[in-house]
């Protein structure tokens, strides 16, 4: 296989090619949601309440996509070139898999991993009457259940997860602005996906009363198919370049919140002949000089 690059003719043509080119920091991942040819009312509304959350790092097509992911990948590899995103959600409804989602994210425009899910109860943002988060809201992920943890499916879908909502990185964070928590429960075989919106009260001391207020969408998921990569394709697609990896300095440590830590190596010291304020309270008695002269010292013989 030859690949024929050509010279971009304008100027724009070249802002465009260099957007995409690899990155020692990769631009926030986007998404594409795309909605199946069979997809019901509920798919539909679940696709435009997630759009809602993710967006501006989102693209939703609104036209039905006659596809199955499962089956044949080229449809959404062609989707990730036209609209530069890595990450995607696929929605679709039949008699054996009804109210279906598939979440997956792609790999140099190929297919990584997918997981199929299951709807089995859906609120929406219209039917929660509460207020909203702005547009763009950084949201916090909290996981719970130890399915999360033991089972290789499930770990999956927690990373799977975390790159579809986690939104840019940012390099400091302000109180205010962590108000919205997405947190996902697995248990009994079910997950269950639930948004907050983080309320500060007054708690008549500095630190405020916290209070989560329902904010919608909720979904109960349930997992159906998975297509996971291998164990080799996984760890090249974590790969780091070089230029990113923290270079080891000699007695300098990181603790898992980024706090540096440096030893110093410094020389035994004779606290005896250490240099001190002088003042009445350490002056030495008569009693400490003799007994570091060896003996008692002679009396001084009174002058006539």
């Amino acid at each position: 296989l030859i690949y024929c690059y050509r010279k971009p003719k304008t100027k724009r043509a070249k802002r465009f090619l260099e957007k995409r080119e690899p990155k020692l920091k990769e631009n926030t991942k986007n998404a594409m949601l795309i909605k199946g040819g069979n997809a019901n009312l509920t798919v539909t509304e679940v696709l435009k309440d997630i759009y809602a959350v993710k967006k501006p790092f989102a693209v939703l097509y609104k036209k039905k996509n006659i596809t199955r992911p499962f089956e044949d990948q080229t449809s959404l590899e062609f989707f990730s070139k036209k609209s530069d995103c890595s990450l995607f959600l696929f929605g679709s409804h039949n008699k054996k898999r009804p109210n279906n989602l598939i979440i997956g994210r792609m790999f140099d425009y190929h297919v990584l991993d997918m997981i199929e899910l299951g709807i089995e109860k859906f609120v929406s943002l219209k039917d929660v009457k509460n207020s909203k988060c702005p547009e763009g809201t950084k949201p916090m992920l909290i996981f719970a259940g130890d399915m999360f943890d033991v089972n290789e499916e499930y770990r999956r879908l927690k990373s799977l997860l975390i790159d579809f909502f986690r939104g840019p990185s940012v390099p400091s964070i302000r109180l205010a602005g962590l108000e919205y928590v997405l947190h996902f429960t697995a248990v009994d075989g079910k997950i269950y996906m639930r948004s907050y919106k983080v309320l500060l009260k007054k708690s008549g001391c500095k630190i405020p009363r916290i209070e989560l207020e329902d904010m919608g969408p909720s979904l109960d998921l349930v997992m159906r198919r998975t297509h996971l990569a291998s164990d080799d394709l996984y760890k090249l697609s974590l790969k780091q370049p070089k230029a990113l990896k923290p270079k080891k300095k000699k007695n300098i440590s990181h603790d898992v919140f980024g706090t540096t830590y440096g030893r110093i190596h410094m020389q035994k010291q004779d606290l005896g002949k250490l240099q001190t304020r002088k003042m009445k309270g350490l002056k030495k008695r008569p009693a400490e000089k003799s007994a570091e002269d060896g003996g008692v010292r002679p009396k001084k013989s009174k002058s006539s």
